[in-house]
């Protein structure tokens, strides 16, 4: 499978070792390149690089619309893609090279390649609160993104995200080391099927909800994230200026709603 890596290890059990294997979480670097030169370098599990070099350059401004994407080539080397703007996009190709700081982005970070607080800024509307959801709908979100985790439950360590509609059924899924390269994963398949903005779904994330996850999901028109655990303080004040409804702890039969709960249900 795709994202899983067989390796040797010696357990100990009750005193006693042994030798045997363990499926393990894949992690390696993404080299992603505009028109042939070095922009940024992603630690992601291998598998949807296209998807996630899409979403990336999306969720970071780079790219706009799908208009603005012409291709996506495997590179010259494993583990570099090579992203062809439009002719409008490419002209400010020369001017992101120079900012760019050229970094191996955390799996656990989106925002490390980024080089000023300004850049943080989301410049855009609030989301409109033209949709309800039950709670009802909300917890079973864990369970029914836990059946897609396929990686997961062989490795126990990858992050899952996934989009749901309002009825709580998933739409799309994806894996990886870090969250927020699952997001992206998600955003990137999206923009390619012309799909976004996502104003009718749903985000659910396993582990935290951190300022990129928020940040991420705005951007690709996403009015509600949802996670297993707690959100950070950044991510809850984005929410809250965003118009995006915010639930952190969804485990068992209860959760918290951190931002706009007029967009929960409950009887």
């Amino acid at each position: 499978m795709t994202g899983i890596v067989t390796v040797d290890v010696r357990r100990v059990e009750a005193n006693q070792s042994s030798q045997t294997t363990d499926q393990v979480a894949a992690e390696a670097p993404l080299e992603v390149r505009l028109h042939g030169e070095p922009f940024s370098v992603i630690m992601r599990t291998p598998g949807a690089d296209r998807d996630l070099a899409a979403g990336f350059l999306f969720t970071e401004s780079v790219i706009r619309s799908a208009d603005d994407l012409v291709r996506i080539d495997e590179g010259d080397a494993p583990n570099v893609v090579n992203v062809t703007l439009s002719d409008a996009r490419a002209a400010i190709v020369p001017e992101l090279l120079g900012q760019r700081r050229q970094v191996a982005m955390n799996s656990s970070c989106g925002m490390c390649g980024r080089r000023t607080l300004e850049s943080l800024d989301v410049d855009a509307p609030p989301l409109p609160i033209g949709w309800s959801v039950g709670a009802d709908v909300i917890v079973q979100l864990p369970d029914r993104l836990r059946a897609a985790q396929r990686a997961f439950a062989e490795t126990g360590g990858l992050h899952a995200a996934g989009i749901f509609d309002r009825s709580g059924q998933l739409q799309i899924s994806a894996e990886d080391v870090g969250r927020h390269n699952a997001v992206d994963k998600l955003i990137g398949r999206m923009l390619q099927e012309r799909r976004l903005p996502l104003s009718e779904g749903m985000l659910f994330v396993s582990g935290r909800s951190s300022f990129e996850i928020v940040q991420k999901a705005f951007l690709g028109g996403l009015a509600l994230v949802a996670a297993v655990s707690a959100p950070s303080s950044l991510a809850i004040e984005l929410a809250a200026e965003c118009g995006m409804t915010l639930i952190g702890f969804v485990r068992g039969a209860r959760f918290n709603v951190y931002t706009h709960p007029e967009r929960v249900k409950v009887l």
